[in-house]
């Protein structure tokens, strides 16, 4: 059954502490970005647009169909998804997710995901996606994570804040939310709050997923 939700992958970083794409990291020999996709592939969410920014012609390289999703919706598996490249980067991460917002349609909730924290289980993501606030948060014992669904009530003023602003940054609009516009969703798999940003991370990670 399809939903109208629009589930939104953040991968225009820059990786630093990695030293190259977190998407194009190998994992169970295929690219990141591709488990994340056949993840998310699980559920009824069927538009997925991926947010690209630092090192996108990497991408573009590696995955080649990814190329043509910036034109138009390409079809993987049951997912029709499409490309937009953050043109100014190096404003941080809620610079890639209003430049994805502004092809999003203007009626439909959102699913917020950076590439480096792992797409929780089908079973758990449909408690997410099932939920209905302004802003639905994954909670893991006592703490929130990823991925974050927000109503677009909610989202479309973020298409006016100035990404140079250093307090425009998705966890302060949501701290900013009235507590009756949040609902904490619990869930039992960890995955929610982690966050692989260095290579230790990624090793633990990959070793406890074999």
């Amino acid at each position: 059954m399809e939903n109208n939700l629009v589930f939104v992958v953040l991968a225009g970083g820059k990786s630093e502490r990695i030293g190259l794409p977190k998407g194009l990291l190998l994992y169970q020999e295929n690219f990141w970005i591709m488990e994340q996709l056949n993840r998310i592939s699980n559920s009824t969410i069927t538009s997925v647009f991926i947010g690209l920014g630092f090192y996108y012609e990497k991408y573009l390289e590696a995955v080649p169909w990814l190329r043509y999703a910036q034109d138009k919706f390409v079809v993987y598996k049951n997912l029709k998804i499409k490309v937009v490249i953050n043109t100014f980067p190096e404003k941080g991460s809620f610079s890639t997710l209003q430049a994805v917002l502004f092809h999003i349609p203007k009626n439909s909730s959102v699913l917020i995901q950076p590439i480096d924290v792992p797409i929780l289980n089908a079973v758990e993501l449909y408690k997410i996606i099932d939920a209905e606030n302004e802003i639905v948060l994954p909670n893991y014992q006592g703490k929130s994570g990823h991925p974050i669904k927000v109503s677009p009530q909610f989202w479309k003023h973020f298409l006016e804040l100035d990404s140079n602003d250093q307090n425009t940054r998705l966890d302060f609009q949501i701290k900013k939310a009235k507590p009756f516009e949040r609902t904490s969703v619990s869930v039992d798999d960890a995955s929610i709050l982690q966050n692989l940003n260095s290579p230790k991370d990624w090793s633990d990670f990959v070793n406890a997923n074999k």
